[in-house]
């Protein structure tokens, strides 16, 4: 298994994308340790479950990514990692003059911030093996923008501008950092917004997927998760070994428009 005797941590990965990522990362033999902010029975079973599937050593480790201290232990608790996959992230939609000024701190604290300090947290480790991976998950919006999303868009180019100092740091070393770029992934928060879309536009399910939601996908299909985890393995590979410091869109057309 190509990532055999690796370990990765997935920030906010108890769900949707980080979820799917932590999945195929195990799936490819990569030990795991996933996270969220809460700390359930359930989170621990998601673990315990992954395992059984995988056959990979997985952990849960709860960690607070709004809490600069928090993101910093969850590295150390870990031991270190091979492999950083910062995911977690928020979101809050508002015009500008009306964004609650709480929602615009934690949307760029969990969104960017977090990324910064789980990286330098990690990084030591990997440059003393001379080997790691970080991989930051951006979005569309790390690239392009859109009206309502202030805080979301200012951090997301954010964390595209973290992957390039990140990759230019570590250049020479055997780390690399690149950042994915997804468009609409059809997760479980996204597949609750359909019937309340359908309301809202008086369509169809199959109406207004492609005509509101994926309206900006040329492709007019939702990326999956397991598409998500797919590219986060690939960049972990050797033939990734000199992809550093870009930024790969997942997102079906929507940038090159």
């Amino acid at each position: 298994m190509q990532l055999a005797g690796k370990r990765a941590v997935v920030t906010g990965s108890n769900s949707g994308i980080g979820l799917g990522v932590a999945r195929e990362l195990a799936r490819a033999g990569a030990d795991l340790v996933i996270n969220s902010f809460t700390d359930s029975p359930e989170d621990h079973a998601l673990a315990e479950e992954i395992a059984k599937e995988t056959g990979a050593a997985v952990r849960y480790i709860q960690a607070d990514m709004s809490k600069a201290e928090e993101c910093r232990a969850l590295i150390e608790k870990a031991g270190g990692c091979d492999i950083l996959v910062n995911n977690a992230g928020i979101q809050h939609v508002a015009r500008i003059e009306e964004f609650p000024v709480e929602k615009w701190d934690a949307i760029v604290a969990i969104n960017l911030s977090s990324a910064f300090h789980t990286s330098a947290a990690a990084l030591a480790g990997m440059y003393e093996k001379g080997w790691g991976r970080v991989i930051n998950i951006a979005s569309a919006h790390g690239l392009t923008a859109s009206p309502y999303k202030s805080a979301y868009v200012a951090a997301k180019h954010g964390v595209v501008g973290l992957t390039k100092t990140t990759a230019l740091e570590a250049a020479g070393t055997g780390v690399t950092c690149n950042a994915i770029c997804p468009g609409y992934v059809l997760t479980p928060i996204v597949e609750k917004q359909i019937p309340d879309q359908m309301k809202t536009h008086n369509m169809d399910r199959d109406t207004v997927i492609k005509e509101v939601m994926l309206a900006r996908q040329p492709s007019g299909e939702f990326a999956t998760v397991e598409q998500m985890g797919g590219t986060a393995v690939f960049l972990c590979s050797e033939a990734a070994a000199q992809i550093t410091g870009t930024t790969i869109s997942v997102d079906g057309g929507w940038t090159a428009l």
